[in-house]
């Protein structure tokens, strides 16, 4: 967990069907302040939309980051800050959540991944860091690391939903004039 000032610097989620965010991110550096400021963006900007994980490739950078806060809504924030993600252990045991996105919104659908995961990050100060995840936590993990590898929780979906809710927002984006 990390000392969380919130800054107040949103910056624009991108949403399907723009090309983005099926890139791949590439490694982060040097963890320094210009990266410790993208983590602050990018949590003020998760907590504003709201959601609960947020990766740089949403906002157009495409850095190996994400960030996430599954804390239930009435307790304390628990802002989380992954640098340079990579899952060294998934469990065998499956679990189904009903997922959402913040660049597919107001579109949910039951995914099944791994209940469990062992992640390696770094975290915001730059420190070497190893979690054992379950549940909502290990959900949003794998679900926000997917986005670094230019994934989507509709590419687990069959074809067939998932080529319907591309439709359907390449459409809203071609009313509203963005492509």
């Amino acid at each position: 967990m990390i000392a969380y000032v919130r800054r107040m610097t949103l910056r624009s989620i991108i949403t399907i069907p723009d090309p983005v965010l099926r890139e791949l991110c590439a490694p982060v550096e040097t963890v320094d302040d210009d990266v410790r400021a993208l983590a602050d963006d990018m949590l003020d900007t998760m907590y504003d939309a709201p959601g609960i994980g947020l990766a740089a490739s949403q906002i157009g950078v495409l850095k190996r980051i994400f960030v996430l806060d599954v804390a239930k809504e009435d307790a304390p924030k628990e802002p989380m800050v992954f640098i340079n993600p990579k899952i060294v252990w998934s469990s065998e045991d499956m679990s189904v959540y009903q997922e959402g996105c913040l660049s597919i919104p107001e579109y949910f659908e039951d995914v099944e991944r791994p209940t469990e995961v062992t992640v390696q990050f770094m975290n915001r100060e730059g420190a070497e860091q190893e979690i054992k995840a379950d549940g909502l936590l290990a959900t949003c993990i794998q679900h926000e690391l997917d986005h670094l590898d230019g994934k989507l929780f509709i590419d687990y979906l069959s074809k067939l939903k998932r080529d319907r809710v591309v439709k359907k927002f390449t459409k809203q984006a071609k009313l509203a004039g963005i492509l």
